[in-house]
């Protein structure tokens, strides 16, 4: 069954990346997807970013709890993990269960009323019309969104240690400075690009394979969100173990 499902996945990725009919309608269909990914997550990634960096800081200055160890180097692992792992995978999960979501209902309700079937009558390459502007948008958007993750919870993580007296201000923003290396970024943003494809192409294929009613398609967007966080999951070792 799961090679059945991955053969179909990829014919579909080969549909969806044929030649547009008319690439003008293409761009305003991404431009519209770009505006729903990247304003319309915004707020939520903020909000999650700056709490889990404010978490992770006292729950590394609870750790080190050693005279020899200086309070700067909470700055430097909490910079580490964010750029990494937490804002990337973590970014990744929580914008499946909100785009993957969105984006497989979507298409899927387009499936259940017909839609689909009138696009490819009139003909109209459905799949290239209806994924590709999301997976452009995706790729796009989401390492933006990730960028803004990572800034947001070292600001919280600013926040959080001096609000609770865990490491002082400048302890903190020494440790960020101190031993940067920028190659921890290209990994961050590799992620981000890898996460951005899978969130829209699994979740679209979840809701362009639909068959039913509305039952169908709320059982599509579930599976669309727990199949994409466990590739979202596999991803990312994958990816570490590669570049790290």
């Amino acid at each position: 069954m799961i090679f059945h499902h991955i053969g179909a996945y990829l014919i579909l990725l080969k549909s969806v990346f044929k030649r547009p009919e008319k690439g003008r309608i293409y761009w305003k269909e991404t431009m519209l997807t770009m505006t729903d990914i990247g304003i319309g997550s915004l707020g939520l990634i903020v909000i999650i970013s700056t709490f889990i960096g404010a978490v992770m800081t006292m729950q590394i200055a609870f750790q080190m709890v050693s005279d020899l160890i200086p309070n700067s180097i909470i700055g430097s692992i909490n910079r580490d993990s964010n750029i990494l792992e937490l804002g990337p995978t973590i970014s990744g999960l929580v914008l499946m269960g909100k785009i993957g979501s969105s984006i497989s209902s979507q298409i899927g309700s387009m499936r259940v009323t017909e839609q689909i079937d009138a696009l490819e009558i009139m003909g109209i390459n459905a799949p290239g019309y209806l994924i590709l502007p999301k997976i452009l948008a995706g790729v796009t958007m989401i390492p933006m969104l990730v960028i803004i993750a990572i800034v947001c919870a070292l600001v919280g993580g600013l926040l959080g240690g001096s609000l609770s007296g865990a490491v002082t201000p400048a302890d903190y923003i020494l440790g960020i400075q101190d031993n940067f290396n920028g190659f921890t970024v290209t990994v961050a943003l590799v992620k981000a690009v890898v996460f951005g494809f899978i969130i829209t192409s699994v979740s679209a294929y979840k809701g362009y394979k639909v068959k039913g009613g509305a039952l169908e398609v709320g059982q599509a967007s579930t599976e669309a969100v727990v199949v994409g966080c466990i590739t979202i999951l596999a991803a990312d070792y994958v990816i570490t173990a590669l570049m790290l």
